[in-house]
């Protein structure tokens, strides 16, 4: 009541919040876009496949087809004579999806007591799991591939590959890098922008950028956009670094660690996920669980994503596995 003259207080109807019905939409916009930011910065791996999404309601495999070439056609025409047609030949790579999905739970007592923007925060925490989880999955297939290159030709075995000292090891090289190349060049293994591209792990990083003919992004602009990491170019190879590249720890000689160095030509692997389902962000409000939240206690933030990656051409990728300088 209004103390004054006895009469009911004027409520104002449009008074906005950031739970009112009309902004839930925006916000959570906002929020979505943050979580996609932010994971997509961590996905190393997924940078260079083929991308495919199942559209939805359409099951949870996908088909990727790789057309034979043609042999070459070196017998001449017979004057006047029509010859024989081509048969295409076509081999069918199937890759099944898998959902994978966290969360975090926030009481009514942190959000009314942090001293931070504790959606924000958990946002940004739930991004950077989605986004590391997400590129974990394309490298574990992606580390499976069958053509692969211990250090320089050095040694034919993974448990073989050693660190001894600066001067005797079997650290990433040039000459590795070359050898790698080279044999990508033999299967006429596309290139990607004019040139392979590499993900290396920063402890190999080191041993690499010492290498006099070592080129930083700046010094090849011509190249076009530089990608998500990229660190720079050696022997025709773009690389890019990620601290997730695959270790297999202890796996060398005397229990040295074996780090795997991928290099990559064109359409090499695939990489799908459900159409509108690649990557959702949840949030679920205080109260919104009903008679299992009766005090509106809790709330969460989440994320879930339905993904798969499948190596396609499996002489379009090589790994090279080496140690490195401690």
């Amino acid at each position: 009541m209004n103390e004054q003259n006895g009469t009911a207080a004027a409520v104002n109807p449009n008074v906005n919040t950031t739970t009112s019905a009309g902004l839930s939409a925006e916000m959570k916009t906002y929020y979505d876009l943050e979580l996609i930011t932010l994971a997509e910065a961590e996905l190393v791996h997924d940078q260079f496949g083929q991308k495919r999404d199942i559209p939805k309601n359409g099951g949870k495999s996908i088909e990727f087809r790789q057309f034979d070439p043609l042999p070459e056609a070196t017998e001449p025409l017979t004057e006047g004579v029509t010859p024989d047609g081509q048969a295409m030949s076509a081999k069918t790579v199937t890759a099944t999806l898998k959902q994978y999905g966290g969360y975090i739970t926030l009481s009514d007592m942190v959000q009314l007591t942090a001293a931070d923007q504790i959606l924000t925060e958990a946002t940004r925490q739930i991004a950077s799991q989605a986004g590391r989880t997400l590129d974990t999955i394309t490298r574990e297939i992606l580390s499976a591939g069958t053509v692969v290159q211990f250090a320089a030709g050095q040694v034919s075995s993974r448990d073989a590959l050693y660190y001894t000292s600066a001067s005797d090891n079997c650290n990433l090289s040039v000459d590795a890098v070359r050898r790698a190349v080279r044999f990508l060049e033999k299967q006429d293994a596309p290139r990607i922008n004019g040139r392979y591209v590499g993900i290396v792990h920063p402890d190999c990083k080191y041993d690499l950028m010492s290498d006099p003919d070592w080129k930083d992004p700046h010094q090849y602009v011509d190249t076009g956009e530089i990608y998500e990491n990229e660190i720079g170019e050696l022997y025709g190879v773009r690389f890019v670094e990620s601290s997730r590249a695959k270790v297999f720890a202890g796996a060398g000689r005397d229990g040295a660690d074996v780090y795997a160095t991928l290099i990559l030509g064109e359409n090499a692997y695939g990489v799908t996920s459900i159409q509108n389902g690649g990557l959702t962000h949840i949030v679920k409000p205080l109260g919104s669980a009903g008679s299992a939240d009766p005090l509106n206690q809790r709330g969460s933030v989440g994320w879930k994503a339905a993904r798969t990656a499948e190596i396609l051409v499996p002489q379009y990728m090589v790994r090279v596995e080496t140690t490195a300088t401690p």
